[in-house]
């Protein structure tokens, strides 16, 4: 499934490409005859950067691309981060998935007919997949979880202050971590007994990270 998995995301990415889009993640979930097939979406760097641009000069868009007036008035507050919304349209999903389906049906990705297909947007706590996901989203608040406990806890939330790159002793081999501010956010009990206020965390160590709104 992992193959074929790799397959269907090159094949969103270049449907998505076409439509002005990138695709940030892609789940295929549920048992045999009731799979559904997520695809996450955002508009490309190009349209987020015209997003930012007519919200700094108060353009919220026409017709479909306006956005919700709640989320207008968060990033005007600076609780809000354009680069947290994805600027994805109704048409853009629909759009994007009347392509797809074709495609994945011509090249037979998702083997046998019973299958969802679903596209959106991934939303304000959007997960944290790629390297250039924590660079982009650095000083945001997020959740990580890792695989291996630091200080004897694998949950940890706080605001995202640096992404750097160590090298480790012995291989010379660089590996990328993050740093975690911890007075940012009330920690739980495993966290407090720590008794530090910041943490590093390894980019191979962790299992799953999302943004944290501030809303």
């Amino acid at each position: 499934m992992a193959v074929k998995l790799e397959e269907i995301r090159s094949a969103a990415t270049r449907v998505a490409a076409s439509h002005g889009l990138d695709v940030v993640e892609i789940e295929l979930a549920g048992p045999s005859k009731e799979r559904i097939l997520r695809v996450f979406l955002e508009k490309n760097a190009e349209g987020r950067a015209k997003l930012k641009a007519d919200l700094e000069a108060g353009i919220h868009g026409e017709g479909n691309e306006v956005l919700p007036e709640r989320l207008i008035q968060e990033t005007q507050a600076g609780k809000l981060k354009v680069e947290q919304l994805s600027g994805i349209t109704h048409e853009d999903c629909t759009a994007f998935s009347r392509d797809f389906g074709v495609l994945l049906d011509v090249e037979d990705l998702v083997p046998g007919a019973e299958y969802t297909l679903e596209a959106s947007s991934p939303g304000l706590d959007r997960k944290l997949v790629r390297p250039e996901d924590y660079q982009r989203f650095a000083g945001s608040m997020v959740k990580v979880q890792t695989f291996e406990p630091i200080r004897n806890n694998r949950h940890w939330q706080g605001r995202l202050t640096a992404v750097s790159q160590v090298r480790e002793s012995g291989t010379g081999a660089p590996n990328e971590t993050i740093t975690l501010d911890l007075n940012a956010v009330k920690q739980n009990s495993k966290s407090r007994k720590a008794g530090v206020s910041t943490v590093e965390i390894a980019l191979v160590n962790i299992e799953k990270a999302q943004l944290v709104p501030e809303i």
